[in-house]
């Protein structure tokens, strides 16, 4: 039988479940590095780093970051998923 497809399904499903927003790919579109959103934010790099890996993180460190790419709370949902 050929688990190939199912694995691949289940990279997938994994890689979803890890990324929770799409922060990574707008700040890379605006061309901010993330030791620059970390110094526009105040957060420190690693706090970045967790969030564009998909940890959960504080209404007031998103909207931080919001403010730091120069987006309006309502566009929110485009950045983070919940």
């Amino acid at each position: 039988m050929n688990y190939g497809k199912y694995s691949m399904q289940l990279i997938q499903n994994i890689k979803n479940m890890y990324s929770a927003n799409n922060l990574k790919k707008i700040r890379e579109s605006k061309l901010i590095s993330k030791a620059e959103l970390s110094r526009k934010t105040g957060l420190s790099f690693q706090t970045i780093d967790r969030i564009e890996k998909g940890y959960p993180c504080r209404l007031d460190t998103k909207r931080k970051i919001l403010i730091a790419l120069r987006l309006k709370f309502g566009d929110r949902k485009k950045v983070f998923k919940d």
